[in-house]
């Protein structure tokens, strides 16, 4: 499982020029059913997002073709880590392999 996170950065004012293509790959992420949940930091410092049932360089090439990536409005910071326990309805994303 892996926790990014999307920094904004000083070009965070390009951010509605992407907007729709980040949306987009949002999108492909849940139809994929490798994003579990996304959304914005509280303090608006940029947004977060859970993925699991793929590898870190799977998640790492996928955040690579965010278009906020891609035209440096965000910068990624991936956090990856093997839950120990969960509660019963996420138990099937610890036994699936991860693709």
């Amino acid at each position: 499982m892996h926790i990014i996170k999307l920094h904004f950065s000083a070009r965070k004012v390009d951010a509605p020029q992407w907007m729709a293509a980040h949306n987009a790959w949002l999108d492909a992420g849940f139809s994929d059913g490798v994003f579990l949940a996304a959304g914005s930091l509280e303090d608006g410092s940029g947004g977060c997002i859970l993925a699991a049932q793929q590898t870190r360089d799977l998640v790492e090439a996928r955040v690579a073709q965010d278009p906020f990536v891609m035209h440096g409005v965000v910068t990624p910071e991936i956090t990856s880590f093997k839950p120990g326990r969960t509660q019963p309805a996420l138990a099937s994303l610890l036994t699936q392999t991860p693709a």
